[in-house]
């Protein structure tokens, strides 16, 4: 009886040992909590975001944001396929599937980003990034006509008209290819996505005409409007932001969106594989989606943005602007800028580089 008592016992201090070993282990192989970084590096268009709302996410994490902006999108691409270092990017989707193809932007763990849940289910999902693996939609909204209507004989209504002779000299345009050749495609009644290299030719040649009549605007500008109100131009293309700048300025500028349809232009924020930050990165992109921030962009840059929890915070007059929120007539008419098969890909970028040469005069 003693000696079988001795053996529970042994058996039982065992048991405990291995159970406190097995805890230990536990613990020693537990993993490290994330860490916020120093300094978050955020790569974006020139003033494409508040101030404020920076400043509140600093405020609360402790992290400062450092703004870096590009002039291009082609740019942008470039750098974050050279591996320079940004730990949240701002870019459309037509350039996002070479990028994720190359393995140059990062899975986003959305345990991190519990905020992706007010997203719209129309803009999750979607062709260019299957399950939002790397992207979430930032801002969204439509192209179309800014025009100084007290110096235009007849009223504007067409992406044809920036060919009308009588606004030779006078017509403003950004240089961003994903615009102009659309605009010129839709100006000759073709798809704005269009791969037909027939279509794209002529579209090329549209542009080719149009150049000796333009006022460039450079890209590192905030918006085109100065040169409307100071009646340089008569007309340029531009985007609801610039529209409501006309307003503020007081100025006689219409934003049309025209006839032939417009297209539908949209932002994603994405974390790049280089960046070494991607807890502070998601956490950023969380801290956007949140209602009262997402609310907060839309009521100071006046860009739509796909956060439906956010719709009650924006302002009333904000929703109700037609050229904010287009309503559904023209929506129906509108087509939503794609990315290109990898043949329209390479079609698309030689025809802009050959405009490009025109435009240096080689």
């Amino acid at each position: 009886m003693m000696l079988t008592r001795m053996l529970v016992l042994c058996l039982s201090l065992v048991l405990v040992l291995l159970v406190a070993c097995g805890e230990r282990t536990a613990v020693d192989t537990a993993p490290a909590e994330p860490t916020l970084a120093e300094e978050l590096i955020f790569y974006n268009w020139i003033d494409y975001m508040p101030q404020s709302v920076l400043d509140a996410f600093t405020a609360e994490y402790g992290v400062p944001v450092r703004y870096v902006s590009y002039e291009s999108e082609e740019e942008a691409v470039q750098n974050v396929a050279a591996g320079i270092e940004y730990d949240v990017v701002i870019l459309p989707p037509e350039l996002l599937p070479q990028l994720i193809e190359a393995g140059h932007l990062a899975e986003i763990d959305y345990r991190n980003v519990p905020n992706f849940r007010n997203i719209s289910a129309n803009f999750r999902d979607l062709i260019y990034d299957p399950e939002n693996r790397h992207s979430i939609i930032f801002h969204w909204g439509t192209t179309g006509l800014l025009v100084r209507t007290d110096l235009v004989e007849e009223p504007v209504t067409r992406w044809a008209d920036l060919w009308d002779p009588r606004y030779a000299g006078r017509v403003g345009l950004w240089p961003i290819s994903r615009s102009l050749i659309p605009i010129a495609l839709k100006s000759l009644g073709y798809p704005a996505n269009s791969v037909n290299p027939a279509e794209l030719e002529a579209a090329l040649e549209r542009l080719i005409a149009l150049e000796p009549d333009v006022i460039w605007w450079p890209n590192d500008s905030e918006s085109i409007v100065p040169l409307l109100v100071s009646g340089e131009a008569i007309i340029a293309y531009g985007w609801a932001y610039d529209a409501q700048l006309a307003a503020e300025a007081a100025a006689p500028i219409s934003y049309i969106l025209p006839e032939e349809g417009t297209f539908l232009w949209s932002d994603n924020f994405v974390i790049p594989a280089s960046s070494r930050n991607k807890y502070t990165a998601e956490l950023f992109i969380d801290f956007m989606l949140r209602p009262e921030i997402s609310a907060q962009i839309v009521n100071e840059s006046y860009y739509p943005m796909a956060n439906e929890a956010a719709l009650p915070l924006i302002e009333p007059d904000i929703l109700a602007d037609p050229v904010i929120y287009p309503p559904d007539e023209q929506m129906a008419l509108a087509e939503i800028i794609m990315p290109l098969n990898s043949a329209g890909e390479s079609l698309f970028t030689a025809i802009w580089d050959r405009f490009l040469q025109v435009r240096a005069g080689e």
